[in-house]
């Protein structure tokens, strides 16, 4: 008994040494934690400073959204390296070599873990300095069309010119088909033309060319062409060629405008626009039903038996 009570006594002095070391470690530690935390309060700060003002010097070189997301991966990098600095100021006796393995093991399960979101914020990035594209821009991505309105790290955002709002993961976008309609300051539109066969083609494809030089909104290099396409059941088809502003509206406005002085030109000079020719075959079901003699069946087929249904 008197045995088993000094080993207790042992015990409690153990622990209460133990304690006591712990406490003077806390008490020792204290202005290390102390500066470990200003320093990440000076280091937040300062990270803040860096966002704005790499905005502001991007700014001016770059579109918005590669100086905004640029500005603010510095910041975050910046403000990393300032917590490592904190914690070997708390924690001397840790070695830089042992914060980097930790890092590295730290770094394979968060990737693992988020990989969806760090292959957009990869991918976006990737996007910024590419640049196949940026905000204003109008492109068709993953089958819609419409207006850049940012890239930011995880994603693209999309206006569609129905007004809806579609945001794209960066990834998808990445490795998708980019149609980028205002990649160059004009392009080409075209709509079909149908000649009647006894008017003159080459004339026809005359006047087009020249009347539609000078409809406002029409590029004169190269200028407006007209050529057979194909010969039709009922008309010559003529494919009009012509080169506009890029953007999506302006070229729907002068594509509208090129067709209306299109009809205008033919039906001056007397050029014939003829509809869709279709020709009926003089069919035995067909003459009984203009001459009101015979019974037809429901299918359109001429009646043979003159008793019909029952």
């Amino acid at each position: 008994m008197i045995g088993w009570i000094g080993q207790a006594d042992d015990a409690a002095e153990d622990i209460s040494e133990s304690a006591d070391t712990l406490w003077e470690q806390v008490l020792d530690a204290l202005p290390r934690i102390g500066v470990a935390l200003g320093l990440i309060l000076v280091g937040w700060i300062v990270s803040r400073g860096i966002r704005v003002a790499g905005r502001w010097a991007l700014s001016h070189r770059s579109s918005p959204s590669f100086s905004r997301v640029m500005s603010k991966v510095a910041g975050w990098i910046f403000l990393v390296l300032v917590v490592l600095a904190a914690l070997a100021v708390t924690f001397p006796s840790i070695q830089p070599v042992d914060v980097l393995a930790g890092l590295g093991f730290f770094s394979v399960a968060v990737g693992f873990a988020f990989q969806d979101i760090l292959e957009n914020t990869l991918a976006g990035i990737l996007l910024l300095f590419r640049q196949p594209f940026r905000g204003g821009d109008q492109v068709e991505v993953e089958g819609r069309m419409g207006t850049v309105e940012e890239i930011n790290i995880r994603e693209t955002r999309i206006t569609t010119f129905d007004g809806e709002l579609v945001i794209i993961p960066n990834r998808d976008v990445y490795k998708g088909v980019i149609r980028v309609q205002t990649a160059n300051e004009s392009v080409r539109s075209e709509f079909v033309v149908g000649i009647a066969y006894a008017d003159d083609v080459d004339l026809a494809r005359r006047l087009l060319e020249d009347g539609l030089a000078g409809v406002p909104g029409i590029s004169d290099q190269p200028p407006p062409s007209a050529l057979v396409a194909e010969l039709g059941v009922s008309t010559v088809d003529v494919v009009v060629r012509i080169w506009t502003d890029s953007r999506q509206w302006d070229r729907l406005v002068v594509t509208d405008r090129a067709i209306r002085t299109s009809k205008r030109i033919l039906d001056d000079a007397g050029i014939e626009m003829p509809a869709e020719i279709v020709t009926l075959q003089g069919t035995p079901s067909f003459r009984a039903a203009l001459s009101g003699e015979g019974e037809l069946t429901p299918g359109g087929g001429l009646r043979t038996d003159a008793s019909g249904p029952a």
